[in-house]
């Protein structure tokens, strides 16, 4: 009983921190994304503050930087979307035709007839109306649900801002007084490091989506900027981000130049791209490694996904990172953090 005491201990305080998170995601995300905001914004207001601006002005600074960089990249998207939507009709007729050409190759060479395929097509098109119709529902939901995160996170950010003294003092309390440099230090230098790998990625963000776009538009590929950027965020995803990023780029060009050379040609430069990327603009951007390992970050997003959806795919990455960091500063931790490591600082 005593050996299986700490594995059930374990396991019942496991169980009770995902129930938890899974039953309280309505709140607990809108507080992840602003503390993860908070984590950001920190070193800003910081200097803002020892400038002589008082803290509540600083905190209203940092957020309004924040709020014009993500709105940019937003209208941006948007532009470019609705450029896309107008020439959605264009687009339309082309994929018509292929589809046509498609079912005449099916008839004459493989002997499918013209009924098979049209009963074929038309489940399929049933199938995914329905789905799309699904999908609007949820869409309608999640909006509702961004509408009240874009209120509650930028406030829960301020409240986490405004009280962190408060919030470091519960946490020295909770640890011991003897404790408070070691809890000081490993704060600080959590923040530093998060801070400049944010930053840092954010260039990496920038450079690719560059790249992208300007491979996109040199290829001829309508909409570059809406692809290259789309594809550039989805780099967050190992591996499937940059293939998910290459499927609508490859389908529009290989539709619109009814050429299979043109979605080769995608594929070629985000294979590129990515290369650049990892081996160039990434290590030179980035000088704090947040990166855990491949496993571990594909299993945190798909965990994430079933805990808390969208949000939690986009969330539990940077966590565990933050984990890392801490993990890194103590040396009890040290076995954590070289299972979530990449191997590099080992």
């Amino acid at each position: 009983m005593t050996v299986q005491s700490p594995l059930l201990k374990f396991l019942l305080a496991t169980s009770l921190i995902l129930f938890l998170m899974y039953f309280g995601r309505s709140v607990l995300v809108p507080l992840a994304f602003a503390l993860l905001i908070a984590f950001i914004i920190y070193p800003i207001c910081s200097k803002l503050e020892r400038f002589g601006l008082g803290r509540i002005t600083s905190i209203l600074i940092g957020e309004l930087l924040v709020f014009v960089l993500v709105g940019a990249v937003v209208a941006l998207l948007v532009w470019q979307f609705s450029s896309f939507l107008s020439q959605w009709p264009v687009i339309s007729q082309k994929l018509q035709l292929a589809i046509r050409r498609l079912n005449e190759v099916m008839t004459d060479q493989y002997g499918v007839p013209a009924e098979t395929q049209l009963s074929y097509l038309q489940s399929v098109l049933f199938d995914n109306t329905n789905r799309l119709f699904m999908f609007l529902q949820n869409l309608l939901f999640v909006s509702a649900t961004g509408l009240v995160m874009i209120v509650l996170i930028p406030f829960y950010t301020a409240l986490i801002l405004i009280y962190r003294d408060l919030w470091v003092e519960s946490v020295i309390a909770a640890t011991g007084e003897r404790n408070r440099n070691r809890v000081m230090k490993l704060i600080k230098a959590s923040i530093k490091k998060y801070f400049d790998f944010v930053k840092g990625m954010l260039i990496v963000y920038l450079v690719v989506g560059i790249l992208n776009s300007v491979g996109l538009a040199i290829l001829g590929v309508p909409h570059p900027v809406l692809f290259g950027v789309i594809a550039s965020v989805l780099t967050f995803i190992p591996y499937f981000g940059i293939i998910v990023g290459a499927i609508l780029p490859m389908a529009v060009s290989w539709v619109t130049f009814d050429s299979v050379w043109y979605p080769i040609g995608v594929a070629a430069i985000f294979t590129f791209v990515q290369y650049l990327e990892a081996n160039f603009i990434f290590p030179l951007a980035v000088s704090v490694q947040l990166k855990v390992n491949t496993l571990v970050s594909i299993v945190a997003i798909f965990a994430g996904a079933l805990i808390w959806g969208a949000a939690g795919m986009i969330l539990f990455v940077p966590f565990l990172g933050i984990l890392k960091l801490i993990a890194e500063e103590l040396d009890e931790w040290r076995p954590l953090a070289i299972f979530l490591g990449d191997g590099s600082n080992t």
